[in-house]
């Protein structure tokens, strides 16, 4: 009865494993249909149901993980060309197949993060555009550098920042304070107190302005600007003083001596990561050095970045240097054609007649060893001739070899290229130890034998290609034996090096590599072979001639080249050796008209600019100490003195500072 029972429990089981497994067939061939017909995540489905049925089938779960890998390579790089073309929708789409397919691939959820970055830099850039509009570009161009600093290669930033430029608008110290700073201002003061000064400047632009205690705000000041800024003011009360400044919020500005100790204790630091492209780090981190002087460089070579630590305007020109040197480095590709013409042209006529008669006596019929006593029974019988045979020679053979290649090259500039195209020949060398009973030891080194081509390209500007090339053809000529045993190989090459300059898709042949042998060689009877036609009949001639040309044609074609930066990025302002300061913007303005005063003449020659403000009123001027100048500062509405119109000099004389009024 137990056997019984254990028959029938295990033929059920085998009948459930036979029904199993043709469940998972049939489920694995579903989703190979499912699959060929781009239903991947159905056949999917069937892949793992087929698994689940028959979990120790290795022919399933790799179906399973190739149509996988295949589908989600495929789908990610759609996706990329999607997001670099802005089909951002499309992008996303692509994005979350893959990761529904598989939720740990690290390039889709890398995607995902690129989309809802490109959305918020799309928005950046729209609102650029609106402040472009409104004509505020310092805010237009915060937000674009921000967008080009997270993807430098965005077009639409890299046009609307190019258009900024080229409005000539220099960037203010501080986007805050813009406005203040572009306020136009006309002052004049000789040997003034400096706080005097700030306050006046304070009154017109609006500005606050803190000093340090070090500060000394007694001391006297000069300055005479007509149709300034409020910018340039400050710049060069600063400047002439030994002062510098650090802002403090949108309208307030700390002066403080521009001394070591200060600019450690105020000077504000900035921390900037660049990561590069396409540029070596090693060589942007000198340049950053020996540039700008900044100590603080950290280089991490692996994943090619730098990480700058400097103040706000060194940071600055640190931006516009790595901009330049951060570009993708030249390539072109070189079409090469190498071809060896070989013409081989062998002639054989003639009679080769035997050059030798050997004499043999016959063995007995026996086949017995010839004695002495045979010999004395020598005759014509018992005496065998051998070589006594002539043969008739009239060979002709022609032959055409040609070796042709044909390689495509991609190079960088000033990379080298090689092409081998041939063989490598071993060489092995024996060394013996010195000393009795000496170790012998063998080693192998190869030789190329072969067409050997180097090349090696320098790309210009003008699209022109310099091309340094060594062509060399070598052959194996004979082989030699040591009296070791050792072999050796005699090659015979042929060289050739030069420097071409060629432009963009220019053709040049090089050929005249020409190996040219002719070999003539016979055996002729003495005296009757040297007969003029005769002699063809008691000899035989071989005339062997080879023939050997190289031609080499050469192609380049610019694949990419640098492109020469705008005048604005090639050459800018970097302050002085001690400080990188920025110059306030040198536009020429309207004059300040004074209350009063004569509009220009139409003939004039007046720059048109921003409407003139009105002038900044005088402050009650105290009362000068003997042999000290009073102060002055144009007279406005406010001024409880009388307007004094400024007496207009001729164009061709410079104006000369007004007196002061008398008191």
């Amino acid at each position: 009865m137990s056997r019984r029972l254990i028959y029938k429990s295990t033929l059920s089981v085998l009948v459930a494993l036979a029904l199993g497994g043709c469940a998972a067939q049939m489920a694995y061939r579903e989703g190979n249909s499912l699959v060929e017909q781009d239903q991947v995540e159905a056949g999917l489905l069937k892949y793992q149901e087929a698994m689940v049925k028959d979990p120790g089938n290795a022919q399933y779960r790799t179906a399973f993980l190739q149509a996988r890998d295949r589908t989600t390579v495929r789908l990610l790089d759609q996706a990329e060309r999607d997001l670099a073309e802005g089909r951002r929708d499309q992008a996303l789409q692509h994005y979350q197949r893959v990761l529904a397919l598989n939720p740990l691939n690290e390039r889709g959820r890398a995607g995902l993060r690129g989309v809802e970055a490109a959305e918020r830099q799309e928005r950046l850039v729209l609102a650029a555009r609106e402040q472009i509009d409104k004509k505020e570009y310092d805010g237009a161009k915060q937000k674009l550098n921000a967008v080009l600093s997270e993807r430098p290669n965005h077009e639409a930033a890299r046009q609307l920042l190019r258009e900024v430029n080229e409005k000539n608008v220099a960037p203010s110290i501080d986007t805050g304070l813009s406005k203040a700073f572009k306020q136009p201002l006309t002052v004049e003061f000789r040997d003034a107190p400096l706080k005097q000064v700030f306050e006046v400047i304070a009154r017109r632009s609006g500005l606050n302005f803190v000093f340090d205690k070090d500060v000394k705000t007694d001391q006297k000041a000069s300055i005479f600007l007509k149709n300034s800024t409020v910018e340039a003011a400050v710049y060069y009360l600063l400047m002439t003083n030994q002062l510098e400044q650090q802002v403090l919020d949108g309208n307030t500005i700390l002066i403080y001596p521009n001394v070591a100790a200060k600019l450690k204790e105020y000077q504000e630091m900035v921390v900037k990561t660049f990561f590069l492209a396409n540029a070596d780090a090693k060589s942007v981190s000198n340049t950053l050095k020996t540039i700008l002087k900044t100590r603080d460089v950290v280089i991490d070579e692996k994943l090619n970045l730098l990480i700058v630590r400097d103040n706000a305007e060194a940071i600055r020109l640190a931006e516009k240097l790595v901009a330049l040197q951060d570009v993708a480095e030249p390539e072109v590709m070189l079409d090469v054609e190498i071809l060896e013409v070989k013409r081989t042209r062998l002639m054989e006529l003639g009679v080769a007649w035997p050059s030798k008669v050997s004499f043999s006596p016959l063995t007995t019929t026996g086949g017995a060893q010839l004695t002495i006593n045979d010999l004395n029974h020598l005759n014509q019988r018992t005496i065998g001739l051998s070589g006594l045979t002539a043969t008739i020679n009239a060979n002709k053979t022609d032959g055409d070899t040609n070796l042709l290649a044909n390689p495509r090259i991609r190079v960088r500039n000033k990379e080298k290229a090689k092409v081998l195209i041939g063989e490598k020949v071993p060489v092995i060398t024996t060394t013996i130890s010195p000393g009795t009973g000496g170790f012998a030891s063998e080693s192998v080194s190869y030789v190329d034998v072969g067409l050997t081509l180097n090349a090696e390209p320098i790309i210009y500007l003008n699209n022109e290609v310099a091309i340094r090339i060594s062509l060399e053809v070598s052959n194996l000529v004979s082989q030699i034996e040591t009296k070791s045993g050792t072999k050796a190989y005699q090659i015979g090459t042929r060289q050739a090096s030069t420097m071409l300059q060629l432009k963009d898709g220019e053709n040049q042949v090089l050929a005249g590599l020409i190996n040219n042998e002719d070999r003539s060689s016979g055996s002729k009877v003495p005296l009757v072979g040297d007969l003029p036609l005769l002699g063809r009949l008691f000899g035989s001639q071989l005339d062997d001639k080879q023939k050997t040309e190289i031609v080499l044609s050469i192609t380049p074609h610019l694949v990419r080249n640098v492109q020469r930066p705008d005048a604005a990025a090639a050459e800018f302002s970097a302050g002085t050796e001690g400080n990188f300061r920025r110059r306030p913007d040198p536009v020429v303005r309207q004059p300040v008209l004074l209350p009063g005063a004569a509009p220009a003449q139409p003939g004039t020659a007046v720059t048109p600019a921003a409407p003139a403000a009105p002038v900044t009123p005088a402050l009650p001027a105290p009362q000068p100490p003997a042999g000290v100048p009073l102060s002055t500062l144009q007279p406005g509405p406010a001024s409880s003195a009388s307007p004094q119109p400024a007496p207009e000099a001729p164009q061709s004389q410079p104006q000369q500072p007004p007196q002061p009024p008398q008191q």
